[in-house]
């Protein structure tokens, strides 16, 4: 009876590696490959970084972001340009950028964040100076959060 159970544990699992070979990979290639990851817009993610009205915006929309969530304790200066701006497509874009925080009680220290963030309305640039239209997605890199 040992000797079975060892040849239907092998048996069993031969069957499921050849089910998952021919029946769920089959159908996991064929949901990646179908249009329904796919995200129709003319914002086309770049490798590098760039600079154009939209990141600017973005820039900005992040630093108000981390004005509003430190404390009125803290004093915050931002750098004039982000380090780095990617557009990662379909109208997000992360941010690299410094920030100096000053605490009543503590030294300046400066901080290097970065910022994910989100056009909401799409190629519809009517609404580009609203807050509203933005959402910060992520934030890390200052711990004072």
């Amino acid at each position: 009876m040992k000797n079975f159970k060892f040849l239907f544990f092998i048996i069993g699992f031969i069957g499921l590696i050849l089910f998952q070979r021919e029946a769920i990979m089959p159908f996991v290639h064929k949901v990646a490959s179908s249009d329904l990851f796919l995200v129709d817009s003319d914002d086309i993610g770049d490798l590098e970084s760039i600079s154009n009205e939209m990141t600017d915006l973005a820039f900005t929309f992040c630093n108000n972001y981390i004005k509003e969530e430190l404390d009125n304790k803290y004093s915050v200066f931002f750098s004039a340009q982000p380090i780095n701006a990617w557009g990662i497509g379909n109208h997000q874009y992360v941010i690299n950028a410094e920030v100096e925080i000053a605490g009543p009680e503590t030294a300046s220290i400066t901080r290097r964040y970065a910022c994910r963030i989100k056009y909401k309305k799409g190629d519809d640039k009517s609404g580009l100076l609203n807050t509203d239209n933005w959402s910060v997605d992520g934030l890390s890199g200052i711990d004072e959060l």
